[in-house]
């Protein structure tokens, strides 16, 4: 038996989609959605589609951005960039900003190294990061992904890869 019109069974699949929602916080975020006036829910859509169409990576260190250049923390003249902070996630970003304390530039991976989740480190991004370090402007490499597991053997895969930089 159907208990919500197909178009709100529809909402509440595509809320259930988002990482860490179940099936009662998607019900509860599908009836918030529906209770808005109609404006509110087009400028709701529109905040996705315009981060979908908007959003893309820095081309320097892969961090999230607004446009084709890289990012603001990137493009600093304030920056030592000489030190680059390797981060699994965007967020990883925000927290550490949030410090206040580091001085330095970023480099996100998009993840770490995962077999369970069949996730290697052709899946990151890597790549740009060595060939950052390999450019010679690099004195410090900050290994800052989180001390499980994955993490601990993604710091150290990138450590013997760095290496030969010095």
């Amino acid at each position: 038996m159907q208990y919500l019109p197909p178009a709100m069974e529809k909402l509440v699949e595509q809320f259930a989609r988002l990482p860490g929602i179940g099936s009662k916080s998607a019900q509860r975020l599908a009836f918030h959605v529906l209770s808005l006036p109609r404006e509110q829910a087009a400028e709701f859509a529109q905040a996705i589609l315009d981060a979908k169409d908007k959003v893309s990576t820095c081309p320097v260190c892969q961090n999230l951005t607004e446009g084709e250049g890289p990012c603001p923390i990137c493009s600093s003249w304030k920056r030592d960039k000489g030190i680059i902070c390797v981060v699994a996630e965007p967020k990883d970003v925000i927290a550490m900003e949030r410090t206040g304390e580091y001085n330095g530039l970023y480099h996100v991976l998009h993840g770490v190294i995962s077999p369970m989740n069949r996730v290697g480190p052709d899946d990151l991004r890597i790549r740009p990061l060595v060939d950052r370090v390999a450019q010679g402007e690099t004195s410090e490499v900050i290994m800052a992904t989180n001390p499980d597991t994955e993490g601990e053997a993604t710091a150290m895969y990138l450590s013997r890869l760095l290496k030969p930089f010095g």
